[in-house]
């Protein structure tokens, strides 16, 4: 299995329903408290944009537009985030 491969499956397996199950975690404490605390609303923020842009490397990998190289940097900071429990996973934010 190749590097591309291995984030494909990566993401779509693990980290993408992560943040999907994080999300449904945070609209269930809305629900119960009837309203949303700043800090969810910025949670939800985030994790909407990071979502969003690790949608992007999935048309990015759809598309060939990443290669293996790029593919191994991805997974290698995938992992240590992961193992780390950091919620950037190691991408940068863009200015």
């Amino acid at each position: 299995m190749s590097n591309v491969e291995k984030l494909e499956e990566l993401l779509t397996k693990s980290v993408i329903p992560d943040i999907d199950e994080r999300l449904d975690e945070i609209f269930e404490e809305i629900a119960d408290n009837k309203e949303a605390s700043e800090d969810a609303k910025e949670e939800i923020e985030e994790l909407r944009e990071f979502k969003a842009d690790l949608q992007d490397v999935l048309e990015d990998i759809k598309t060939g537009d990443i290669d293996e190289e790029e593919a191994k940097e991805l997974i290698d900071d995938i992992l240590e985030a992961q193992k780390g429990d950091e919620e950037d996973f190691g991408f940068v934010e863009e200015d």
